[in-house]
Formats: structure tokens, C-alpha cells, sequence
């Protein structure tokens, strides 16, 4: 009788087991969507820091004398930007 229910539980836990293993390979990601999803990343990264060094670059370009404070400090905020929104989205899927 004990023998009949370990053995009944033993056979529910396999085919649980083996039910998830069968989802996961289902749904496991390609190269090509890893590739995606790190490009991505790359880009949400990049663009705020790019946007920062061409604004700081033109308000620099405004100001009288050569001057590159803008430019550096809209860096750095870019940085950080680009880190929050990455934090975000990966935290996200």
C-alpha cells in the first residue's frame, strides 16, 4: 500500500519535472532573439548619451569662449539616463 502511493507520487513528480523541461524547450530563445534583445539594451543605453554630448555640444557653441561644461555634464546625466532605462527594461521582461 505504501509502495503504491510513493510510487504514485514519484510518477506525478517525473511528469511534472518532465512537463516543465518540454515548456522550456519550447520556449527557449534563438541566437537571433538574444542578439535582438542585447542590441536593444546597447541602444537604450547609447542614444541618452549621444543626445547629451550633441546638446551639450551646442550649448557650448552658444556660450562666448571656448567652454565644454555642457558638454560633460550632459554626458554624465546621459549616462546615467541611458542606465536607468536599461535597469528598467530589463527589469521589465
Amino acid at each position: 500500500m505504501k509502495d503504491e502511493i510513493d510510487a504514485e507520487r514519484l510518477k506525478a513528480t517525473v511528469e511534472s519535472q518532465a512537463g516543465r523541461i518540454r515548456k522550456a524547450e519550447r520556449e527557449r530563445r534563438t541566437l537571433l532573439a538574444n542578439t535582438i534583445y542585447l542590441g536593444t539594451l546597447g541602444l537604450i543605453f547609447v542614444l541618452p548619451v549621444i543626445a547629451g554630448a550633441y546638446l551639450g555640444n551646442w550649448l557650448d557653441s552658444r556660450l562666448k569662449g571656448y567652454s565644454f561644461s555642457w558638454t560633460v555634464t550632459l554626458i554624465v546625466l546621459g549616462v546615467f539616463i541611458g542606465a536607468v532605462d536599461v535597469y528598467l527594461f530589463v527589469r521589465g521582461q
